[in-house]
């Protein structure tokens, strides 16, 4: 390869990272920002709501006393992207990790689903994080040190049939597809790529769907006896990104409780 991997010794002292889809208040992506600030990451959060994504950036700055910055952004947007990612290279530290969190959920069968609501999943899930990589690997490439976590889930693994159908199934499939070329791809470039695939999270998402009666059947399914948590997932996702995770390319990460081993 033309350049070696890049030593563990030699990581930034304070990267950066960037965390899209970090506005919801029970959610994983704000989970992995408080995360990756609590150990001493700088870091850009980036969703649809600028004014949550400023208040998020000042509670990280304020509670773990690293530099935070919130963009409000569509990353389906191609423009928006490319504006937000040149301004998160100029104001924070070396940028180091992307994790494409930020997407949408449909519930639609597959034989019921509209051509605008597919295109809508997959111009957020797919498309949107083309556009965020595409930037973030020019940033990486000049410092040949990256990591890139893609957050699919258990249905894009087993076919749906958890809280997405075919559209976010199929679209949660196609970022594992993207980590595993990223990985042959870019590795020598010093960076790696990877996917985290979670199951049954406590979120807001999942809140909203889970009566008591799904929530005990949920249960006997799972070995580890317990929900998972948005911490459960933002622990992977930060190993991912750090020093210990640099040998990892390609691989998924179940965080699913044991709900689908394979």
């Amino acid at each position: 390869m033309a350049v070696t991997p890049y030593p563990a010794s030699d990581f930034p002292r304070q990267p950066a990272a960037l965390v899209t889809g970090a506005a919801s208040e029970r959610g994983i992506g704000r989970a992995t920002a408080h995360r990756l600030a609590r150990e001493g990451w700088a870091v850009a959060v980036m969703d649809l709501d600028e004014a949550a994504c400023e208040a998020l950036a000042h509670e990280l700055s304020q509670t773990h006393g690293v530099p935070a910055l919130g963009l409000g952004v569509d990353i389906s947007n191609e423009q928006q992207v490319i504006d937000a990612l040149a301004q998160v290279d100029a104001e924070l530290p070396q940028l180091v990790g992307v994790v494409n969190n930020a997407g949408i959920s449909s519930p639609t069968p597959f034989t019921e689903v509209s051509t605008e609501e597919w295109k809508r999943v997959f111009d957020v899930n797919v498309h949107g994080t083309f556009f965020v990589t595409r930037e973030a690997v020019k940033i990486f490439r000049r410092h040949s040190l990256g990591r890139i976590v893609n957050i699919s889930s258990a249905s894009a693994e087993r076919g749906g049939g958890v809280y997405g159908r075919a559209a976010y199934s199929g679209s949660k499939a196609a970022l594992l597809g993207f980590a595993k070329t990223w990985a042959r791809e870019l590795g020598e470039y010093g960076i790696t790529a990877n996917s985290v695939a979670p199951g049954s999270i406590d979120t807001d998402i999942m809140g909203g769907r889970l009566t008591d009666e799904r929530k005990e059947v949920l249960l006997q399914e799972l070995p580890v006896g317990r929900v998972g948590t948005v911490d459960d997932v933002a622990g992977a996702i930060h190993f991912l990104l750090g020093r210990d995770g640099g040998y990892l390319t390609g691989v998924t990460l179940d965080v699913n409780g044991g709900s689908h081993i394979h």
